[in-house]
């Protein structure tokens, strides 16, 4: 059961280097135990993952906080915690 909001899963954004076209589920629940990406724990919460691509080879800074307004990646909104 769920209110439909997700769950603070750390404070600080994760560094996660990825390759141009590699694709990744980000977990939009805050759930997962494989943060910050989506281990089917969303299931019966209302809430979905996130399918993102990454435009070019590095390191991407993705939002643990899931309060982020352009997931996945952090714009600062854990700060505001």
């Amino acid at each position: 059961m769920s209110d439909g909001k997700p769950v603070v899963a750390q404070t600080a954004p994760m560094a996660v280097d990825l390759q141009e076209g590699e694709t990744v589920w980000w977990c939009g629940c805050g759930r997962s135990r494989m943060q910050p990406f989506c281990d089917g724990s969303h299931e019966g919460t209302g809430l979905e993952p996130v399918e993102w691509t990454a435009k070019k080879s590095k390191t991407y800074y993705l939002c643990c906080c899931k309060q982020t307004a352009k997931p996945p990646i952090c714009d600062g909104s854990h700060n505001a915690l």
